[in-house]
């Protein structure tokens, strides 16, 4: 069973009980930007579940059903146990290469790419892990473990990774010497020279131990978060496929077939030696580095938390709900991922008021037509009222009074 679904209230619960608490003490981790930022992510990243058919569900049945050397007793303890244990190790592995080689990187860097650290960091995940991630699982059902397991500890590994994305807290004792917590996951996000690329556990830190990636947070260093090649925008697309776009730039410029076959699985700071031009390299600063930041209208900030409102509303009700078929997926998840490109473009000061107005006139074609044609009365409503309101607030969000600065801080 997969736990994920039944957790996602407590998860919304303990970001805000997290933003409050870090008010009261005048400590508050979150900006509205990069917290809708990692919002829209997880969200992207958990629809695209609904639509994205791969190879991994047949590979694994196969697996399990005409090539595992014995099947283990779904009823077992010991069977649940070793599951947990084993696709911990397995997910270091995953989770080690997805640092150390560019196709793997390409998919894991959107869930480093945030500068804060908080839980919405934690729902910050890449909309294309599917399509690799599933590979190094393959063992599991070589050696007997059931689907249903499986898929059970694998929610359950991700739900205790949730808790760990917090600057709130502290070191706590033993307990750092055998598991993933707050402070050495802190180490894991960052970009620090001593901290980059250490404690790639999911549960347990003794993998980290075991084969020489663990590093304890150092009292007397912050942890600087984000990635090196600095991101600087908002956009989930970009932010989803910036990497792929590297390695095919790559794959296509270099002159030499060897640096061509060889781009996807290179390592991650690799520059193909047959490139026709210099390759930017990423001057990381501790000193003098700033976050992406700019300096937006309060509408602004109000306009875009509406989008993000109705878009979980959509998604919770009718994607999860299971209300539309496999096509009208597609084009609801389309326009969904339309407005959040259109949404960061606010967080990045930009109006794009021309694409703002083919967003919104697309949202009430597609709500009319829902309605007379196809009979989604409840969605349909739901689309035109919520496009009627954005097409009144428009006037006052897209004016040409000067709202945007181009600061950060």
């Amino acid at each position: 069973m997969d736990y994920i679904t039944l957790a996602v209230p407590f998860f919304l619960l303990a970001l805000l009980v997290e933003l409050a608490y870090g008010i009261a003490i005048k400590k508050n981790t979150y900006r509205l930007n990069d917290a809708i930022s990692n919002l829209f992510m997880g969200t992207l990243r958990t629809a695209n579940k609904f639509i994205i058919i791969g190879a991994a569900g047949y590979v694994f049945y196969m697996a399990e059903t005409r090539f595992a050397l014995w099947r283990l007793d779904p009823k077992s303890t010991f069977t649940w146990i070793f599951a947990f244990i084993i696709y911990d190790f397995f997910y270091y592995w995953f989770h080690r290469i997805s640092h150390e080689r560019q196709i793997f990187w390409a998919s894991h860097a959107a869930h480093h790419q945030s500068e804060d650290y908080n839980l919405s960091t934690a729902l910050r995940q890449t909309g294309t892990g599917a399509f690799v991630s599933w590979v190094f699982y393959i063992p599991m059902f070589l050696i007997g473990i059931p689907s249903y397991v499986f898929v059970s500890v694998a929610s359950l590994n991700l739900i205790y990774q949730f808790w760990v994305h917090s600057e709130h807290i502290p070191k706590l004792g033993w307990y750092e010497n055998y598991f993933v917590t707050a402070s050495n996951h802190r180490v894991h996000h960052a970009q620090n020279d001593q901290y980059i690329d250490k404690n790639y556990g999911g549960v347990f830190i003794i993998w980290d131990r075991m084969f020489g990636t663990h590093k304890i947070e150092d009292e007397n260093e912050a942890c600087i978060y984000g990635i090196r090649s600095t991101l600087n925008t908002f956009n989930p697309v970009w932010a989803n496929l910036h990497v792929y776009l590297k390695i095919v730039k790559e794959m296509w410029l270099s002159t030499s077939w060897k640096d061509k076959l060889y781009a996807p699985f290179a390592r991650t700071n690799w520059t193909p030696a047959s490139f026709p031009s210099a390759t930017k390299k990423d001057n990381f600063n501790a000193e003098t580095f700033k976050k992406y930041d700019p300096v937006i209208s309060p509408k602004y900030k109000a306009y875009a938390l509406f989008q993000y409102l109705f878009i979980t509303y959509i998604f919770l009700v009718f994607i999860q709900g299971n209300y539309l078929n496999y096509s009208q997926l597609w084009v609801t998840i389309s326009m969904m991922t339309f407005t959040m490109f259109c949404t960061s473009m606010l967080f990045d000061g930009k109006k794009g008021t021309i694409l703002e107005i083919v967003r919104l006139g697309l949202c009430l074609s597609i709500g009319a037509y829902a309605y007379f044609q196809i009979s989604l009365t409840d969605i349909a409503m739901s689309v035109i009222i919520y496009s009627v309101i954005n097409i009144l607030l428009l006037p006052l969000i897209h004016s040409p009074k000067v709202i945007y600065s181009p600061e950060t801080g």
